[in-house]
């Protein structure tokens, strides 16, 4: 495949991880408000480690594994079945389940605006990252600058959630999105090289809160 990104593809890219598209990514929080009520995230600077934290242990390691497995296989509907099945499997919580679940369905409606043929190898239940992965495939766009663009999207709306959870001013938000910069850079650069025998976590303190928001009582997201 063609490693370019031509314009095309590009505006695509751009238009698909919009937080004006319409899969709903604003209702949720990863158990970030959790987190935030529990006081474990106070401000920008616990903001910043805890997203880093999920790209180097947790689930947005495990989220770019899949994705980049996915976007290997985006012609292979047995493939792509597997992967998206133990997507789901790993979900950390009844929340967590319905996020990636609700988001990778309203992500492969919404991409059908773009016809292609490896929407009739994706399955009917998929996590958000293996939606992502395969259709971006699809489309030609290469698989490092795919999974750049996704993380950057994941780590923008966890800080527009925290700037609405009130641990962090836009301004701080903006730094964060710099500071972080390079490490989503150095995660996509290993896309071509991630494997399911990368897939593991230890970010125990995020799973938690995640199963912790089910219980709470008063809340602006629904994870």
């Amino acid at each position: 495949m063609n490693q370019g990104l031509d314009t095309r593809a590009l505006l695509r890219l751009m238009a698909w991880l919009s937080p004006a598209f319409p899969i709903g990514g604003f209702a949720w929080s990863g158990g970030l408000e959790r987190a935030v009520a529990d006081q474990l995230v106070k401000n920008a600077t616990d903001l910043e480690d805890w997203l880093a934290t999920l790209m180097r242990h947790g689930s947005l390691w495990n989220d770019a594994v899949l994705f980049s497995e996915a976007w290997r296989h985006f012609e292979d509907a047995a493939a792509l079945a597997e992967i998206a099945e133990l997507g789901l499997a790993m979900a950390g919580s009844a929340e967590r389940f319905a996020e990636t679940a609700s988001l990778g369905s309203a992500f492969v409606t919404a991409a059908s605006a773009w016809p292609a043929p490896m929407l009739e190898c994706l399955p009917a239940d998929l996590p958000f990252p293996v939606a992502v992965g395969a259709i971006a495939a699809g489309h030609g766009v290469p698989a490092d600058k795919a999974l750049a663009a996704f993380l950057h999207a994941a780590v923008s709306q966890a800080v527009s959630a925290g700037i609405r959870l009130g641990c962090c001013g836009q301004a701080d938000g903006v730094k964060i999105l710099a500071v972080l910069e390079a490490s989503i850079a150095q995660l996509s650069e290993r896309a071509p090289s991630l494997t399911l025998d990368d897939l593991g976590g230890a970010a125990v303190q995020a799973e938690i809160a995640s199963l912790r928001h089910e219980t709470q009582h008063s809340r602006l997201f629904r994870s």
